[in-house]
Formats: structure tokens, sequence, C-alpha cells
């Protein structure tokens, strides 16, 4: 189940001429899966490449395309206008330049004036010939409307085009705009899936972690305006990655970014490994039994709990209490604690124990609901205790 972070909220998605309007469909689709409502509006030019009913038929709202007597801009975007947020996906050249100097002769481009004006959240989402996206007067509009508070999603540099963005980055990014950013300003640390021991050239020791709740963490610490750096073995839009494979590249990589200083957060809900074999040459016989000796590996987490910054850690098991105590006894600000039956799944059971709780608030439901109710629980800590 998608968790609906922007239920409620009226999104006005403006479209312009660039072939990438052909994505916009989709586009309106994801918007609406995570509750908004979404108002199209569309350049004359955008006409031309997509109908106008496609979106109507995608947002199930008229789609505008000539401003009236009806004053749409200022219903929707203008002092006191309805919509959240004014989207323009895809944006051109073109627009982007008569946005920075106050044209306003399309729809789009009005809706963009009201909203600006008005102090309205605006994200942008270009998409052109890469040549283009290179002229100095875009480049230097960019910058304007930047300073001005505007947003911008992407472009992809792909094909000598600057592409417009995905649909996921777009959406959260449009969350990031909207939801309040009550972790502005504030530096995450994520740790997050299995780690990989090699055992010969071929084969490895792993677990059965898919890592997907500690990238629903992340995702949503950015959704909450965090500056989100996720240590792990995937990619993400909009954080910071830094790929790792083995604990010990896990290990030098928490450890560089803590030479730079603290992060306010550190969430280890990485399936770090206990144990590692010696790794042997080329590849062992197959065929023959095999005897392997698992050495100990030194704990990321005691590490971590030296510097000064708030340590959410995870600790599985059947039963997890007895460690998750003793973890908030040693210094952990709070523990996570769930069952092996969790790893892996798309759902899970989880446990979030802080302070002098016995036995922990139960949050269940998909890894992504149970992201967002975590977050939850460390933002109400967060206002409870103050600054770390």
């Amino acid at each position: 189940m998608t968790v609906q972070t922007l239920a409620g909220k009226e999104i006005v998605i403006g479209v312009t001429g660039s072939i990438a309007a052909v994505e916009t469909v989709k586009l309106i689709h994801a918007l609406r899966r995570k509750g908004a409502i979404v108002q199209p509006v569309m350049s004359t030019a955008a006409q031309g490449i997509i109908h106008p009913d496609a979106l109507t038929y995608a947002s199930g709202r008229p789609t505008i395309t000539r401003l009236s007597g009806m004053v749409e801009h200022v219903t929707f975007c203008g002092d006191g206008g309805s919509a959240a947020l004014l989207l323009i996906a895809p944006c051109t050249t073109n627009t982007i330049s008569k946005i920075a100097c106050g044209i306003d002769d399309t729809p789009v481009t009005t809706f963009a004036t009201t909203a600006i004006g008005c102090g309205m959240p605006v994200l942008i989402v270009p998409a052109m010939h890469h040549s283009m996206y290179r002229h100095p007067a875009v480049i230097r509009n960019i910058k304007t409307l930047a300073s001005w508070g505007v947003g911008f999603a992407g472009p992809k540099i792909e094909e000598g085009k600057a592409k417009i963005a995905d649909s996921d980055e777009i959406v959260l990014r449009c969350e990031r705009a909207i939801l309040g950013r009550p972790l502005a300003g504030k530096k995450v640390l994520v740790t997050s899936g299995a780690c990989r021991e090699p055992v010969d050239d071929v084969r490895v020791l792993t677990t059965r972690s898919s890592g997907r709740m500690g990238q629903e963490l992340a995702l949503e610490a950015y959704r909450l305006g965090a500056d989100v750096t996720l240590v792990h073995n995937d990619t993400l839009p909009c954080v910071q990655n830094v790929p790792v494979e083995t604990s010990g590249e896990m290990r030098e990589a928490v450890k560089k970014y803590l030479k730079k200083g603290s992060p306010d957060l550190y969430i280890s809900a990485a399936a770090i490994s206990d144990f590692a074999p010696q790794k042997v040459d080329g590849k062992i016989a197959s065929g023959k039994p095999v005897t392997l000796d698992l050495f100990p590996l030194p704990k990321l987490i005691d590490s971590v709990l030296k510097h000064k910054t708030r340590v959410i850690a995870f600790k599985i098991g059947r039963s997890p209490l007895p460690e998750a105590k003793a973890l908030l006894a040693r210094g952990a600000w709070m523990v996570v604690t769930n069952t092996p039956e969790s790893m892996g799944a798309a759902t899970g059971s989880y446990r979030v124990l802080s302070g002098k709780t016995k036995t922990g608030i139960p949050v269940a439901g998909t890894k992504e609901e149970i992201a967002a109710r975590i977050w939850q629980e460390i933002l109400s800590g967060m206002e409870k205790t103050g600054p770390a």
C-alpha cells in the first residue's frame, strides 16, 4: 500500500511544449497515487504534443488551456489560492526564460508569475536538448529562479538531451516541497542493506536483507527536508548515495563521513556482517564438503556511539527486547526491533523503543508505512529532548 503523503494536497501541473509532455499522464497518476489532487494547465505548444483530454482523463479535472474571466491563475496560485504547489513538468528553455523575466504570454507562465509573487512553492522540471540547457542565458535564468526559491528536479543528461527526471524523483521533490520540511538543516546518515563478504572469487556470505527498510527511512528523511546520505549497495534518487559491498567498506564510509562532523541522526538499518570468512583466491572446487572459518568483525555502531549524535539502532531476533534495552543503556537514542520474518519481506512488524519504555511502540505494515511511523516517533522524540 502506498502511503498517502499528499492526501488532500492540490498540485497545479503546468505542461509546456517539450516532447517529454508525453510522460505527463504517468506523472499525474503517480501524484494521485500519493493522494494529491492534480489540476493540469497547458501552453498552446504543449497541446500540439499531447491532447488536453489525456490530462483531463488522468487528473479527473478539466485541463486549463486558456485563462478566462474566472482568473484561474489567481484561484489556484494567487494570494489565498487553493493549490499547495505549482509543478511545471516538462519545462522548456523558452518557459524557464520567460518566467525568469516575468513574461506572461501562456497560461503556464501566468500561473508561474502568480505563484512566485505570492510565495507559493514552485518546482520546475526541465527537459530540452543538452546544448539548450548549456546556453549562458538559460544557466543565468535558472540561477535567478533558484535565488527566488524556485526548486528544480533534474534533468537527466542522456543521449545529448537534458531529459525529464523520473516520475519517482519528481514525486519525491513534490513531497519535500509540500510537507513542511521539519528536518530542514538536519543531516541524516543511514546505513542500509546487506553486506556481502567474499568467500572466494565467485561466492559471497550475506543475509536475506533487501535494504528496503533503510531505503524507505532515507527517502522519508528526504521528504521531511533533511540532507540525507545513504551508505548501501544500490542507488536512490534525491539522496547522496555511497556505494559499498562489505562490512569493512561500510565502516570506512561511515568513518570518512564522521571525520567531517557528526550527523544530527544516524540510522543503523543495515544488516552489517557480524562474521567474515578468510577469502580464498580462485574458486573453491565443488562436489566436496567445505569448512569455512568465520571471524568476528568489529561492531560499527560501537564507534558511532562515541560521537555526539542521535543513534537509531536496529536489533533483530526472536526475543530482541533485552538486547535493545542494553543498546539504550549504552547510549543509543532509539532502538527499533524486528523479527527474522521481516527481513527481505515487503511488510513487517517492528517495535520502537526509546527512553524508559518497557516494550516499545508496535509498528506494522509495508516498509514505507513503517518508515513513516518510525519518523513520526523520531520527530516526536526530537521535540521532547531538544538539540542533540
